[in-house]
């Protein structure tokens, strides 16, 4: 059956919310990377811990999925 992908918060891959580990697992690339480019991103002047902490309230856990 085929199942379709729906983005949501790791459960297994989370260092503080899950959100970028969720962007992994949904694009199938290594978290870390997401990580590293966050971190080299939020360095940069803009929204973008802002932006992180709005994917961690709106993104559904992948625990809470039925």
């Amino acid at each position: 059956m085929n199942q379709k992908k729906v983005l949501t918060k790791s459960s297994t891959n989370r260092w503080l919310f899950g959100v970028l580990g969720g962007f992994a697992e949904y694009f199938n690339i290594d978290p870390t990377l997401l990580r590293v480019g966050f971190l080299l991103f939020s360095l940069l002047p803009g929204p973008s811990v802002i932006i992180y902490i709005i994917c961690a309230l709106i993104m559904p856990s992948a625990d809470n999925r039925q």
